[in-house]
């Protein structure tokens, strides 16, 4: 048999070389049964049994992966915790035994099925990716009523499995770990789903979306796995192998050498100086902030606080979160984004009526205004743990000068408020604005006298931009980073911040590609917001080059007329400076550049 070679999305780096095993993972099949009206009570007792059941489960490798991993990916079990003990639950099921008299695995089902569907439309990825949280506690409650074992297992292949299915919950995640597989291959998924994080804090090499692969995957049979860039290869032959292996000791070195530079800041050889910041989602993954050397956090998302949950959190619930962190961070700064929500992704409690194309909806900030008894406990929550450590203030989607006002006359009021009031918080607290849609970049010059910093959000700014959904797999190629009009908006952006004396930083996820870290240096960015995991990199680009060089190379790019053209030179220069992390026949990140070389 020959090789092939599948590409789909690296979303936990590294190479993995050992046999494949594709694992079927089987959801569990559902009758519609009658049951005698004597029998009923006992259907919803096998129910309720079943629920506790699989919460002991969940609490188990819930308590393992803290042990193993750390606390903060343990949380990834909370929604599904949240699911069970939600009383809704139990109760609709409940009624449709006692109503259709039937059996308590097709209630169930039954009940959860519509949640799946809603998911399954939201258009934010992230969100619709929680669907796999529904499936994985639907399926373990189902395969506990029918007395049937998990749904993965790898035996007899400890220690050299890399393992291929079509999709994998996070419970099957976990559990492969348990057997030492060293990678895992899906034929769907993206890089927020919670298979994706799991096998990242795993560190397991993964790959997904690696489309109709186990068709062609023959059990037992030589496999290589790069995670890196998002590469599968099925029965490579010698020398092939030979390569991989001498590349996967060479990143090792290379990851040993880079963890060396946690403590070093982030600072050019002729002194010009980047802050090296993290994007988090939960608080639990500040020690990996930390231990990755990040200078502060640049992006808090707070949206974790408001899923999976029929209510609102209320203010206490926000500040307590907030003081914590900022406690822990403190002296470095954390920058609090409000809540980023669009009509069609929020908890229940938040009544909106349905949008047509929720991105350019009521969402982020626009919702916040429309809904100030949203806006207001957040904004007091954030301000009242501003007394314990250094928090900033920033808003998503604005879109223009008047959007900014209306945002900061609330954040006045609420100060005001405060003070009235007697509660401290930082008088001086910083406030920024998001920089994500083409209107506030045309007007970064005025936006850029009303606040105290910019952030750039690029994966909005370039779909925005370009006209690109990039959640769309017929267009999403077109989605290009190095597309000349990005380049030139943000030049403009950097320019508009400091010609205003105000600090610049970029959050979105070009910011972590370490491609573009000449670039986003040369073009003058203050600080670079990233996944933990991207920072060492970043700063051994960083501390390698002067700004001036930097500079030159961002200034060469402008010459481009493609988005093609200018990757391909910068990768030229990356690959001539940095041989050891650019080497190989293919871009790093190469799943988000297709066709390329």
């Amino acid at each position: 048999m020959s090789a092939q070679v599948f590409r789909g999305i690296g979303v936990s780096p590294g190479i993995a070389v050992g046999k494949a095993l594709v694992v079927e993972v089987r959801r569990p099949r559902i009758k519609r049964e009658r049951v005698d009206p004597a029998r009923l009570p006992l259907e919803i007792s096998r129910l309720r049994q079943a629920l506790e059941a699989s919460r002991r489960q969940i609490l188990e490798i819930q308590e393992r992966i803290a042990t193993e991993v750390g606390p903060q990916y343990a949380r990834i079990f909370d929604a599904h915790l949240l699911i069970l003990e939600d009383r809704w639950l139990v109760e609709e099921a409940s009624a449709i035994i006692q109503a259709q008299g039937v059996n308590a695995e097709y209630a169930l089902q039954e009940v959860l099925e519509p949640v799946r569907q809603a998911f399954s439309r939201v258009e934010d990825g992230y969100l619709r990716e929680r669907r796999t949280d529904v499936d994985d506690v639907g399926d373990r409650v189902l395969r506990n009523l029918l007395g049937q074992r998990g749904s993965v297992h790898v035996e007899g292949m400890r220690g050299e499995a890399i393992v291929f299915a079509h999709d994998l919950s996070p419970s099957d995640t976990a559990q492969l770990h348990r057997d030492a597989v060293l990678g895992l291959v899906t034929e769907t998924g993206g890089r927020t789903s919670h298979s994706a994080i799991m096998a990242r804090s795993l560190e397991i090499p993964a790959v997904v979306g690696a489309e109709e692969i186990c068709a062609h995957v023959v059990n037992h049979e030589t496999v290589i796995l790069d995670g890196t860039e998002g590469l599968v290869i099925l029965a490579p032959d010698r020398e092939t192998l030979a390569r991989y292996h001498a590349r996967k000791q060479q990143l090792e070195y290379v990851g040993r050498a880079l963890d060396k530079l946690g403590a070093l800041p982030a600072e050019t050889q002729d002194g010009y100086r980047v802050r090296v910041t993290a994007n988090i989602e939960f608080p639990e993954e500040l020690p990996a902030v930390q231990a990755h050397g990040a200078e502060g956090v640049g992006l808090y998302r707070t949206e974790f606080l408001y899923l999976n949950r029929p209510d609102l959190p209320g203010e206490e619930e926000h500040f307590a979160v907030y003081r914590a962190v900022a406690a822990e961070m403190h002296p470095r700064p954390t920058v609090i984004r409000t809540l980023d929500f669009g009509g069609d992704k929020l908890a229940s409690a938040i009544q909106l009526a349905a949008e047509e194309n929720p991105s350019l909806g009521l969402r982020a900030i626009r919702l916040c205004l429309h809904r100030p008894d949203i806006f207001r406990p957040q904004l007091r929550a954030i301000l009242r743990a501003s007394a314990f450590g250094a928090l900033r203030i920033m808003y998503p989607m604005i879109s223009g000068v008047a959007e900014l006002r209306a945002a900061n006359a609330i954040l006045e009021d609420v100060k005001a408020e405060l003070r009235r009031q007697g509660i401290a918080f930082d008088p001086a607290i910083q406030v920024g604005a998001m920089i994500e849609t083409p209107s506030a970049a045309v007007t970064a010059d005025l936006l850029a006298r009303e606040v105290d910093f910019f952030s750039v959000g690029t994966n909005d700014l370039i779909q925005y931009s370009l006209a690109i959904d990039r959640i769309n797999e017929q267009v999403a190629y077109l989605y290009e980073p190095l597309h000349p009009a990005v380049l030139r908006m943000l030049r403009g952006v950097v320019s508009a911040a400091h010609n205003e004396g105000i600090w610049i930083s970029m959050c979105g996820e070009m910011a972590s590609d370490p491609l573009h870290g000449l670039l986003l240096v040369g073009l003058g960015f203050d600080e670079l917001s990233m996944t933990p995991g991207a920072i060492p990199l970043m700063k051994r680009i960083i501390r390698s080059v002067t700004y001036g060089q930097a500079a030159e190379v961002a200034q060469r790019l402008f010459g481009c007329a493609t988005a093609q053209e200018v990757e391909r030179l910068l990768l030229l220069e990356m690959r001539a400076r940095f041989p050891e992390y650019f080497a190989g026949d293919a871009l790093p990140g190469a799943e988000k550049r297709p066709g390329f070389p």
